[in-house]
């Protein structure tokens, strides 16, 4: 899926945020959550999602989803991440 496509899902099902988040390489952060439902397409790089015991790599055209004050830690791959998300 390619990034205009996402953003038209997005907007379809309800996500009024949509934004282009960039982080650095090697970056890390620790658990936290968002008061937000935020689903989003990596661009570029990758970025591992760590939910309770749970880990989970993302590259380059995967989508991840996570539930409103959801806790869970990120940390970026050697190229840093761009991902589009909607936030809802």
């Amino acid at each position: 899926m390619d990034r205009t496509d996402f953003a038209a899902s997005l907007a379809t099902d309800g996500f009024a945020e949509i934004v282009t988040i960039e982080r650095p390489a090697d970056g890390a952060l620790d658990i936290h959550t968002h008061p937000f439902e935020a689903k989003a397409l990596v661009l570029a790089g990758e970025l591992t999602i760590r939910c309770g015991t749970t880990e989970q790599r993302y590259q380059a055209g995967q989508i991840f989803h996570l539930a409103a004050y959801e806790p869970h830690a990120e940390t970026y791959g050697p190229q840093g991440v761009t991902y589009l998300v909607g936030r809802k």
